[in-house]
């Protein structure tokens, strides 16, 4: 698998570091280890939230054609793991659209869209994929602002940066139980057929959602694949990382080396290739990584916007917005890019091989975390539809479960650009997977 050099460019322009404060107490780590079991088990995890949960509706109203709510509730997350979250996540707010009037009281589609990384607040996805998705198909969207983001970011916190590791596990646990409570209350008020999408970092998000949902239900990850480990250990998104701090914190603490080492290792069922690895030879055998891992200089000028995805240039923001259709040579793409950041290519070095244990270690935590091969396998994986992107440098492929296996029968697709470029060119291949999905629904159990 190639990483597309559009992927490195931007990521080499960025501001922004991730963990910054490093992985969390070892107490939440553990905590979280253990819920994870739970929230694993569709069975499990379906019984933590009733069907009656309670949403407050703040705003009810139409502009033309469209009807807009908006909402928030409590997370369940906060009732079985208080402390974890942050004051200001503890409320989940939600904006829908709507059509005025449904064609067929019959087929009211509904679908939920997770935030990507630097995705805060509703606007970017209502513009991208709620309000076309309307549009073209007639499908509804609900807009879920992820814990850590926009209204529910900590003040402490800044952009997009999660302060620890372990605040990754919380963002997922808040949004499994949170879309539960919205298909819910969706069931309840006569919306279905339902679904769940997201790009990238709510691709995955989108599909540890979906296990839990007892019925059939749409489920379309775009640029995500089977597990996160290799995105922050492969990827570009590596060199955001601060792995002097990880070592330090890794090789300072025992229980980082024991405790959580052997609550790691009781995966006796994981078969995935990197995970039985990390679980038969940790610490003791390296795991040999494909690629190099990057080194940690940043630029320090480089102003970011308040989403954290994309600098703050209005020539960007413009050409982010209304070039949705795919264009053949994106040797232009990143030319243009290079033009309008007014940054250029820089190349890492790689992290020294004394940090490949820490390295490992956060391999087989997010597997442990992530794999979806660790979840329950949705109930209907024909409607299932993977878009993602061939040359993908964020989220590889290499040497993990491929997804198809963990859910037989659902269509994997690629598109020929990596990651930045598929984002900002191929909206509309994400948008029409939706539609297709909840076509193939409607089709399969003959709603009318």
């Amino acid at each position: 698998m190639t990483f597309s050099k559009l992927d490195r460019l931007y990521r080499s322009i960025l501001l922004s570091r991730y963990f910054i404060k490093g992985w969390g107490t070892p107490e939440n780590l553990k905590r979280l280890l253990l819920f994870r079991k739970v929230l694993s088990n569709r069975n499990d995890c379906f019984k933590l939230v009733g069907d009656h949960y309670p949403i407050e509706i703040t705003k009810d109203e139409y502009e033309g054609d469209v009807h807009i709510l908006e909402g928030h509730f409590y997370s369940p997350f906060n009732l079985f793991l208080p402390t974890l979250l942050p004051k200001e996540s503890k409320e989940a707010h939600f904006q829908m659209i709507l059509p005025k009037k449904w064609k067929d009281d019959g087929f009211k589609p509904v679908c939920i869209h997770m935030a990507g990384t630097g995705d805060h607040y509703f606007w970017r996805r209502r513009h991208l994929i709620a309000k076309p998705l309307l549009r073209e198909a007639g499908i509804g969207s609900i807009i879920l602002e992820n814990p850590f983001y926009g209204i529910r970011k900590p003040v402490y916190q800044m952009r997009s940066v999660l302060n620890n590791v372990s605040d990754i596990f919380v963002m997922g646990g808040c949004l499994i139980l949170e879309a539960l409570v919205l298909f819910h209350w969706c069931t309840k008020h006569g919306f279905g057929p339902l679904g769940v999408s997201g790009l990238s970092m709510g691709g995955h998000m989108a599909s540890l959602a979906a296990t839990n949902w007892p019925l059939p239900l749409v489920l379309v990850p775009c640029l995500s694949w089977s597990t996160a480990s290799g995105v922050f250990t492969e990827g570009v998104m590596s060199r955001a990382i601060n792995w002097d701090m990880l070592e330090f914190q890794y090789k300072e603490n025992e229980a980082f080396r024991t405790e959580l080492n052997k609550m790691v290792q009781i995966r006796e069922s994981d078969a995935f290739q990197a995970g039985k690895e990390f679980v038969k030879n940790f610490p003791e055998s390296m795991l040999n990584l494909k690629g190099n891992t990057p080194g940690l200089d940043m630029k320090k000028e480089m102003s970011v916007s308040r989403s954290g995805l994309f600098p703050i240039n209005e020539k960007l923001t413009k050409f982010l917005k209304v070039n949705t259709e795919p264009v053949s040579d994106l040797t232009n793409l990143s030319g243009l890019l290079e033009k309008v950041l007014h940054y250029k290519y820089i190349d890492r070095s790689p992290v020294s091989s004394n940090k490949q244990e820490t390295i490992n270690f956060m391999r087989g935590i997010m597997d442990e975390c992530t794999h979806l091969k660790n979840f329950s396998v949705p109930v209907d994986t024909s409607l299932i539809i993977s878009v993602c992107a061939r040359d993908d440098g964020y989220v590889p492929r290499d040497g993990v479960t491929d997804l198809s296996e963990i859910w037989p029968g659902a269509d994997v697709r690629f598109i020929d650009a990596g990651h930045v470029s598929a984002f900002v060119l191929h909206q509309k291949e994400f948008r029409q997977a939706i539609i297709e999905a909840f076509q193939r629904y409607r089709s399969k159990y003959k709603l009318h």
